[in-house]
């Protein structure tokens, strides 16, 4: 319900200090964050799964982002919305802040980090991961980077679909623009949804009816 005069006044103070705004509407994370949501979902499930943090960050890597899932969690800070329960454990996430692994700024997480902040894999974060694994029931399988790719990005084109439908952006190229300016998208590929579009529609739709066991039926 904000004004259309408060709006213009807003995007034009972004112009103004040298900042690209893109007008949102309201919902859980808004654009971004609710996009970023479901690929971070997905790659601790894959963990869960069989996956490691080094496999999944990788095939982030691969498509010319700066950082997977995990280097991102680790650079954010695990401990970000966590209960602070540690005999709460839930998740993952929750079994890596009970042990004091928080990230860069505890000098572990996914990763392990020198003085200089450089990552190397981690065997405790391993072991964490193995441990969590054991106490669900869970057997790890192996787990294809064809998979990784699909349930950690097609998730996201997907939610990208269900804001636009919504009304949640005002257009696709507004998605892109969030995800160029604020996540590190990689350049080249245009964007988000220009990715998508150049991957093909139907090919992102077919991997996410492959995985739909794991995904659920969103």
């Amino acid at each position: 319900q904000t004004g259309n005069d408060v709006l213009a006044t807003a995007m034009g103070l972004a112009r103004t200090i040298g900042k690209v705004a893109v007008g949102s509407g309201v919902c859980h994370g808004f654009i971004g964050n609710r996009i970023l949501l479901q690929r971070q979902q997905q790659a601790e499930k894959l963990l869960l799964e069989g996956a490691n943090p080094q496999q999944v960050d990788k095939v982030h890597l691969a498509i010319g982002m700066p950082m997977g899932p995990f280097q991102m969690s680790d650079l954010a800070g695990m401990d970000i919305g966590w209960h602070r329960d540690p005999a709460r454990i839930d998740n993952v996430r929750d079994a890596f802040c009970s042990a004091g692994r928080l990230g860069q700024k505890s000098a572990a997480g996914f990763y392990d980090y020198d003085d200089r902040r450089k990552a190397t894999p981690s065997p405790v974060a391993d072991q964490l991961i193995a441990d969590f694994r054991a106490g669900q029931g869970v057997t790890p399988r192996a787990i294809r980077d064809e998979e990784i790719r699909t349930r950690t990005l097609y998730v996201m084109v997907n939610e990208a679909a269900k804001v636009l439908e919504e009304g949640i952006a005002q257009r696709a190229s507004d998605i892109d623009v969030v995800w160029l300016y604020g996540y590190g998208w990689p350049r080249h590929t245009g964007g988000l949804v220009n990715w998508a579009n150049e991957t093909g529609l139907k090919t992102i739709v077919a991997g996410l009816q492959a995985y739909s066991a794991q995904l659920g039926a969103d």
